[in-house]
């Protein structure tokens, strides 16, 4: 198992915020996925495009770099889930072949966001529809003041939404917000949830819940449309206390100090 991470793709050992936001956008996209062909862009190491095939008719995971999309071709080898090499602007996948195109921050890692938007028009049918996430530059990077070493080109809502209407007839843009172990998602004109209150009995705190990530939902016919939903993460949250502590030096003295007499039970069963 893999010991460091480098922060570019999520992987199945890391337990954290980023896990917890990017198992909420796969979740809401198995609403619209049931017995569809789907195809899920920098699928990465393939866990998402693997949920996702739990539900659809068939899922294409297309991913840039070449060891990635085989590593995932041996660990998610169902029937109805392919791997293929190739990037956002040029997709390996027939033309008027999917229903629904998922595609959870890749925009960010490149600036060919139109020639991807081709493509992926290209690719869905005609009543297709299109899943897609990116980082809100105003909130991700410009307020926290923070630069991610792997995005070449982050945008600003408005661009994202220009984007958007420029390629679909109609949309739903959704906020993605996070709160101590929930990952909230809720349309761009619901203003809930905005401030959360922290402290004890000294003393109490009023904190602003920052919309991280845009989501939108495209199509050129009518969809269903997305409600405020909550991924609750404590579960993960727990597994990343787990992986934390197994990483300590007090478990690891401790599990060098008993090993000698795990040996001795396991010599005896």
């Amino acid at each position: 198992m893999k010991e460091k991470w480098t922060g570019e793709r999520l992987e199945t050992f890391i337990y954290s915020r980023d896990t917890i936001d990017h198992l909420h956008r796969y979740a809401i996209a198995k609403d619209y996925i049931k017995g569809k062909s789907v195809l899920d862009i920098a699928s990465g190491e393939g866990y998402g495009s693997n949920l996702l095939s739990q539900d659809a008719a068939s899922v294409i995971g297309v991913d840039i770099d070449p060891e990635t999309v085989k590593n995932a071709g041996i660990k998610y080898n169902n029937n109805n889930l392919q791997f293929f090499v190739g990037s956002a602007d040029l997709i390996p996948v027939e033309s008027d072949s999917i229903d629904v195109v998922v595609s959870f921050e890749t925009l960010e890692h490149h600036d060919r966001h139109q020639e991807m938007f081709f493509e992926i028009k290209r690719v869905l049918k005609k009543e297709g529809i299109l899943i897609i996430s990116t980082p809100d530059k105003l909130y991700y990077s410009d307020k926290r003041n923070f630069k991610n070493p792997f995005h070449v080109k982050e945008l600003y809502k408005n661009e994202f939404q220009d984007l958007i209407s420029s390629n679909f007839i109609n949309y739903q843009c959704l906020n993605q917000k996070y709160i101590k172990g929930s990952s909230i998602i809720q349309e761009d004109n619901d203003n809930q949830i905005n401030e959360i209150f922290t402290g004890d009995y000294s003393i109490l705190n009023k904190n602003e819940v920052l919309p991280l990530y845009l989501i939108m939902i495209a199509s050129d016919n009518n969809f269903i449309k997305q409600k405020t939903t909550i991924f609750n993460g404590y579960d993960i949250i727990d597994k990343e206390l787990i992986s934390t502590f197994r990483k300590s030096n007090s478990f690891r003295l401790g599990n060098f100090i008993l090993s000698p007499l795990k040996f001795i039970k396991k010599c005896l069963q």
